[in-house]
């Protein structure tokens, strides 16, 4: 095994391979992720839930929609279009197990309408990879690690001995 790095030249062609690939086995194209993306977050704005805690946070809706196109093509098509940091953008919000239970909800149902298997079945395999990381993360960053398998939900009341 050979401990060469691979170029900038060959990762672009592996990553067009991997992209090609998942198009076709898939049937996801950057319009599917689009509709997805538009469909999902405007459910989320109509939420009782998400709704005001996406509100707060974000003021440019049209570029926070451009940002998730390019970050669900990365995830689900492997284009390598998005290049934040998600994590920090989430770790000081106010949510908890059941804010993710909710995006996952509201996006299986906008993945029902919007796309069939197998893309349905690939994008909420990352979804629920990427829910399950935030929240992770989230607790982690409030100062509580979980075991594995147990979900955040903070007491907001409770105080140490």
């Amino acid at each position: 095994m050979s401990d060469k790095q691979p170029t900038l030249a060959e990762i672009k062609e592996r990553r067009e391979i991997a992209t090609r690939r998942i198009k076709e086995d898939t049937g996801i194209d950057q319009d599917m992720i689009k509709n997805i993306v538009h469909g999902f977050y405007a459910k989320v704005r109509e939420d009782d839930m998400l709704g005001p805690v996406f509100d707060e946070k974000i003021e440019n809706w049209d570029h926070h929609l451009d940002r998730m196109v390019m970050f669900w093509s990365s995830v689900a098509l492997a284009t390598g279009n998005y290049d934040g940091r998600p994590m920090q953008k989430h770790l000081p919000l106010k949510i908890t197990r059941h804010h993710f239970d909710r995006w996952l909800q509201l996006f299986a149902e906008t993945l029902s309408e919007y796309c069939q298997e197998p893309a349905a079945k690939h994008f909420m395999e990352r979804a629920l990879r990427i829910a399950s990381s935030f929240e992770v993360g989230i607790a982690a960053h409030n100062g509580v690690i979980l075991s594995k398998g147990e979900r955040y939900d903070p007491v907001s009341n409770w105080e140490p001995n």
